[in-house]
């Protein structure tokens, strides 16, 4: 049984070592968070951070480097504009360059 708000906390302490300049995948959080079929939960809990001073979720993007679409952020190019503010280069207008800016978890 999962229960969501020990699985969110722990999300969000995760999110929360994620580096300026640096991305991380929701599969890679999930990993970390110790279930790597939660990537749809890692999702959820970005989706409803509570403290986005703190906790900085736009720094995790899908598997394949792509920013989200939604309005999670503020806005539709939100996650983009912060990202390129900490320093994450883009392959294009959407996709961050993971081989480049991959969080190594450490």
């Amino acid at each position: 049984m999962i229960i969501i708000g020990n699985t969110f906390s722990t999300i969000y302490e995760i999110v929360k070592k994620i580096p300026r300049g640096k991305v991380a995948t929701y599969g890679q959080i999930a990993l970390y968070a110790g279930n790597p079929r939660l990537s749809q939960v890692v999702g959820f809990a970005l989706h409803s951070n509570p403290d986005r001073e703190n906790i900085p979720c736009h720094r995790v993007v899908n598997r394949f480097g792509d920013i989200s679409s939604s309005f999670a952020f503020g806005g539709e190019n939100e996650q983009r504009e912060l990202l390129l503010a900490e320093g994450v280069e883009f392959v294009n207008q959407t996709k961050v360059n993971l081989e480049k800016c991959l969080w190594d978890g450490e």
